[in-house]
């Protein structure tokens, strides 16, 4: 597979310079072609485009807005393309002009009378001037404070007093938040992309797609663009300008925030993937139903970079990598549309035999170690996103691929590394970010300490960040609790401590957690006014979600703990709550969630409000509910629950826990 550009330039990206229409000078009258039909311009002021009306197109402003006091634009305003703002605009537009007339009217009548009393044309503005940060009671002047080509930086200027004049002076706009002048206009670029899927040179699929995106800062210079001012611009995918017109605006995203393995992509190159003609279908199949499930987080965070930057150069250099693909696309086939038979069988145990001898074969060269981590990180993480809870094929559990993975990790100096990664200019390692998610809550499957515990408790007393909410939605410093929380309990069970020991570190680790608390109001619903996700907003719903789970997980270790507790309940019916903020459905975020989930639900009651709305967000994922890591944690604690009320129903309360039902089961599940 490859991306092919298109255009002149053979680039995937052609970026167009912003839309402006340059003034023009006002043209001249044709008297001998008045009779004929008029032939509609495009090039007329926006202003006048929306009140339907003839522009000359002058320079600097068209006659029609220099006489009405409207602001006359050429580039295309950011109200044009919102139906909202456009119909308030007009509005705004209307109120103007009718003060203009009626100014106009009232200074008429009081020129043509000698004897009658000063004008009150110019006297204190109303509660209606007030309505609208366009608000004007004189006649047309751009040095008015209520023309829209004001100055609001000027000093006031008082003129000499004038017995007929009346000397009150309109308060300054700067005085208050309402009156603040419109925020400049952004740039706008339109981006084109083309993508070319190649496989064994052999054009298969085109995809084509343009976006628009707005910026406050020039585009840098290019070779088919004009040169611009400053050189630093950063591209937004929807520009929400402040103030009490527009949504609140969402902070900015780095789209080059990790260091991936194969450096930065070339927009020049193309990924040509070799495979088998037998194995074609199962690497377009990978690639348009599985590639996606993969960094569904990532995904909303950095737009198409999991695969322009993560997965197409690993399969186009890793062999490895390759095969790990192709069996889970194999496994995902078998599970999502019910294709039996021993070829299948045979596609996955083909390249997963594939995959476990190209790698032994690369730890005996000792060679390689980047690629190799790859692929080991791939056996383990694909495999939480496809396959059946029932799958019955041979396999080797994950933590073995893990702990090879780990002293792959060590050999690469990873962890020196990513603790160095301080400051916003360093980029965190991709690879070791992802082994960092499998090691903290992996370590929780297996009632462990974290491979990598000593770094993460660095991290968080340096308050330095990982990657891990860029990557999977869960704030660092949460995730660094929780590995704390993972190593209290492998003392627990490991009978180190004693129950005075363990109920202190219980109540420092609750301290830490409340310092994360967020203010109230700080979970709301994800979407933006044009209802796209909102990044930043949903890490921090998720992140709500992960410590509320984290306190019923601390809670739990206190020693004669139960889940009929009153606190426990309480806990489990707020975790609950949270299920509003979360977008729920097929293209939702509940299977992001598999550990919190796991948690929350293997503490909860039979009458508990959890049981009754994750019933309900099961019913709303349909079959993707029954495959991947959310399938196996709903086949557990379905399993869990029904020997729980069954130990109720004849009078014992006892905690039934879900790692000694996974042991009995004989399941070796990765829950993340």
């Amino acid at each position: 597979m490859s991306n092919k550009a298109a255009g002149p330039s053979s680039k995937p990206t052609t970026m167009v310079a912003p839309k402006s229409t340059p003034p023009r000078s006002t043209p001249t009258v044709n008297t001998s072609a008045s009779t004929k039909m008029h032939k509609r311009s495009r090039s007329g002021c926006f202003t006048c485009r929306l009140r339907r009306k003839k522009c000359d197109e002058g320079s600097p402003q068209c006659k029609a807005c220099k006489h009405l006091g409207l602001k006359c634009e050429y580039k295309r305003p950011v109200w044009w393309s919102i139906n909202e703002q456009r119909k308030a605009q007009k509005e705004t537009i209307k109120n103007i002009i009718k003060r203009t007339k009626l100014s106009e009217k009232t200074s008429q009548a009081s020129a043509t009378g000698a004897e009658s009393p000063p004008g009150l044309s110019h006297s204190l503005p109303t509660s209606a001037t007030y309505s609208d940060v366009t608000a004007r009671t004189r006649a047309v002047s751009v040095d008015s404070q209520y023309s829209l080509e004001y100055d609001f930086n000027q000093p006031p200027v008082q003129e000499p007093f004038d017995l007929y004049h009346p000397q009150v002076f309109t308060p300054q706009f700067e005085s208050h938040l309402h009156y603040q002048p419109y925020p400049p206009t952004p740039y706008e670029v339109d981006i084109k992309t083309e993508r070319q899927m190649y496989v064994n040179d052999v054009p298969t699929r085109r995809d084509s797609s343009i976006s628009t995106f707005s910026t406050f800062q020039p585009p840098p210079s290019h070779d088919s663009l004009p040169s611009l001012p400053e050189d630093a611009w950063v591209q937004e995918d929807i520009y929400e300008a402040h103030g009490h017109l527009f949504s609140p605006p969402e902070e900015g995203l780095d789209f080059n925030f990790f260091d991936f393995s194969h450096g930065p992509p070339h927009p020049s190159h193309q990924s040509v993937i070799q495979v088998d003609d037998c194995d074609r279908p199962l690497l377009d199949h990978f690639i348009d139903n599985v590639l996606r499930l993969i960094f569904p987080i990532l995904e909303v965070n950095q737009h198409g970079s999991a695969r322009s930057e993560v997965i197409l150069p690993a399969l186009e250099f890793n062999k490895c990598y390759l095969h790990c693909c192709l069996s889970i696309a194999a496994i995902h086939l078998k599970s999502t549309q019910a294709v039996q038979g021993e070829q299948i069988d045979s596609d996955i145990m083909r390249h997963r035999y594939a995959t476990i001898s190209e790698l032994c074969e690369a730890l005996k060269r000792d060679t390689d170690h980047v690629q190799i981590l790859e692929a080991t990180l791939g056996m383990i993480f694909f495999q939480c996103s496809v396959g059946r809870p029932d799958d019955c094929l041979p396999d080797i559990p994950w933590h073995q691929h893990f702990q090879a993975a780990s002293s792959l990790v060590r050999k690469l100096e990873l962890p020196d590394v990513i603790a160095n990664v301080n400051n916003s200019q360093m980029h965190p390692p991709f690879n070791m970010t992802l082994t960092s998610w499998i090691d903290i809550l992996g370590a929780t499957m297996l009632g462990r300490a974290p491979q990598f515990a000593n770094t993460y408790r660095d991290k968080h007393l340096s308050a330095s960040t990982s990657g891990l909410c860029e990557l999977m939605g869960c704030e660092d410093r949460m995730m660094y609790l929780i590995s704390e929380i993972a190593c209290l309990e492998a003392l627990k069970l490991g009978n180190v401590l004693d129950d005075m020991q363990l109920c202190e570190h219980i109540k420092l680790l609750g301290h830490q957690m409340d310092l994360t608390e967020p203010l109230p109001g700080a979970v709301d619903l994800p979407y933006s006014s044009t209802g796209a996700i909102r990044p930043k907003q949903l890490s921090r719903n998720m992140t709500a979600m992960f410590r509320v789970a984290a306190r019923i997980w601390l809670c739990s270790l206190v020693p004669g703990s139960s889940k009929y507790d009153q606190s426990m309940m309480d806990l489990i019916s707020r975790f609950a709550a949270l299920f509003e903020f979360i977008p729920s459905g097929p293209d939702g975020f509940d299977r992001s969630l598999v550990w919190p989930l796991l948690i929350g639900g293997a503490h909860s009651t039979n009458s508990s409000a959890f049981r009754h709305v994750f019933a309900d967000r099961i019913a709303c994922l349909g079959e993707q509910a029954e495959f991947g890591s959310f399938g196996r944690m709903v086949r557990l604690l379905q399993e869990v629950w029904r020997q729980s009320d069954e130990e109720s129903k004849v009078g014992e309360r006892q905690n039934v826990h879900w790692r000694d039902v996974m042991r009995q089961k004989g399941w070796d599940f990765l829950l993340i």
